[in-house]
């Protein structure tokens, strides 16, 4: 790939463009979060039962996380700016829809359509970003834009959220998306070009039906092996996950041109930069949900106080990820990924020390550098996934970099929260009442909380912040494991 320094620089409307097609990463990331506040009033409202409750919370992840293939495989074929923009405008009709929703149900189908039209944001964006920065150095510094698009829409989500709820009434959190939704509509055809594969025959709906329920079957089972353990809901979805899967296989087989092509799976550089972004994000999220359990029940911090405790974390991600193609312009893009995770492994090791002496100033400085550490391998990865593919493959690759986001993001939550919730009852063994509860319930009123408590939740933090840095440190060994097996005629910044 040395050629793509012979291709042209980015100039200023190009990256006017960028900061346009940043609009819909902090929405994207937003709507993960933003919704959490507003779930006492919007209770209040509408009245859900426990079971209705907790799918308005999680449809829109899972239909987002199953549809983020087959969307991005469709801006390919039907033209990734006309994706997008339909896309944009189904965002804001489903917030609209879900902002004056009268009962559960029809709460939980707004949510539902809000993540199928989430699913075609992150991969016709990123993929834009290869058509509008075909320079590798430009590619990178714009997927470092991406990246931290998304991380200043989670991080500004409940901030947002908070405001919004203290003028506002509940449907306030999802008609902010409207403006927001209307400037992308009106902008994007005047900066954004269209970009598809002009070979590319029609979309197989059947094989997209396919891929979407094997994807929300996966998906399903981890969060219900998370949640309740082995269950009756987690094995049919597991079946429904293979039966699936195999149909989407065999159907591929048959095509004369596949709806996926799997052979991009054959490539080195693209499998390592997947396997190594799950691995990223397996650590990531899983941490980014327990230090949010401890800073709120164990150490008794309020909501907002524990935001405020989050946003240095914020910060640094969003610093990591803007300098990553700089650093990597100087030592290389897989040194620079094992320097991350070794970073990011000095930072865990910080976050294992602040929960064994309940420490919050040492807890927030572990956060903020593990966060800088792992910015520059969720940048890098994604330039390398993008980047290794033909450029009518783009889509297709934005989708399964995405996917591999969400996958690695729940088997994190899934794995490190039930490692905390053991490691969290064993240390409570000498109060089978309280440790039977849940973390949450056990934990409520942390004034009250007893000693035994406190230090059983530091200690299960503790181990799985030892995990966690366990892991980042495999990934610097993995990262350059295959360094040193990559072909010799690879540049250094081709090699992942």
């Amino acid at each position: 790939m040395d050629d793509g320094h012979l291709q042209p620089r980015a100039g200023r409307r190009q990256w006017l463009a960028m900061a346009i097609l940043a609009l819909p990463c902090l929405l994207y990331s937003m709507d993960l979060t933003v919704l959490n506040l507003a779930m006492p009033e919007l209770s209040a409202a509408l009245e859900p039962g426990p079971a209705e409750l907790l799918w308005i919370v999680d449809i829109y992840g899972f239909v987002l996380a199953a549809a983020l293939i087959p969307m991005g495989v469709f801006g390919d074929r039907i033209g990734r700016r006309r994706l997008l923009l339909c896309g944009a405008f189904a965002f804001g009709a489903a917030s609209a829809f879900a902002a004056f929703s009268t009962s559960a149900p029809m709460m939980i189908l707004a949510r539902a359509l809000m993540g199928l039209a989430a699913a075609t944001l992150a991969p016709s964006t990123l993929s834009m970003v290869s058509t509008l920065f075909p320079h590798p150095l430009d590619r990178q510094k714009a997927i470092g834009v991406w990246i931290a698009s998304f991380s200043c829409g989670g991080a500004l989500g409940p901030l947002i959220g908070g405001l919004l709820l203290e003028y506002f009434w509940w449907s306030s959190v999802f008609l902010v998306n409207l403006p927001i939704m209307a400037l992308l509509l009106v902008l994007g055809p005047l900066l954004l070009p269209e970009a598809r594969d002009p070979e590319a025959p029609r979309p197989d709906l059947w094989s997209a039906l396919a891929l979407l329920l094997s994807v929300l079957g996966l998906v399903y089972a981890i969060k219900q092996l998370a949640a309740h353990g082995w269950s009756a809901q987690a094995g049919i979805a597991l079946i429904l996950f293979v039966l699936a899967y195999t149909l989407f296989h065999r159907r591929q087989r048959k095509l004369t041109v596949p709806f996926l092509d799997l052979s991009l799976f054959s490539s080195p550089r693209f499998s390592a930069a997947l396997g190594i972004n799950v691995l990223g994000f397996f650590i990531a999220f899983g941490s980014f949900l327990l230090i949010a359990l401890y800073l709120q029940l164990a150490l008794g911090l309020s909501q907002l106080h524990a935001g405020i405790a989050a946003a240095p974390s914020g910060v640094a991600f969003v610093a990591g990820a803007l300098l990553a193609p700089m650093l990597a312009q100087r030592i290389g893009t897989p040194a620079l990924m094992a320097a991350g995770f070794l970073v990011a492994a000095s930072g865990f090791g910080l976050l294992a020390i602040a929960a064994g002496e309940a420490e919050l100033s040492l807890l927030v400085i572990g956060y903020c550098v593990f966060s800088l550490g792992l910015a520059p391998v969720f940048t890098l990865t994604t330039d390398v996934i993008v980047g290794s593919v033909p450029p009518a493959q783009a889509g297709a690759a934005a989708g399964l970099s995405e996917a591999s986001t969400e996958l690695g993001g729940a088997f994190g939550i899934a794995v490190l929260g039930s490692l905390m919730t053991a490691l969290y009852r064993i240390g409570l063994a000498e109060l089978p009442e309280l440790a039977a509860m849940p973390i949450g319930q056990g934990l409520e009123g942390a004034d009250g909380l007893p000693l035994p408590a406190r230090a059983a939740f530091g200690q299960a933090l503790q181990m799985s912040a030892l995990l966690c840095g366990t892991l980042a440190l495999a990934g610097t060994a993995l990262t350059l494991f295959i360094r040193n097996r990559a072909p010799a005629r690879q540049t250094r910044e081709d090699t992942p």
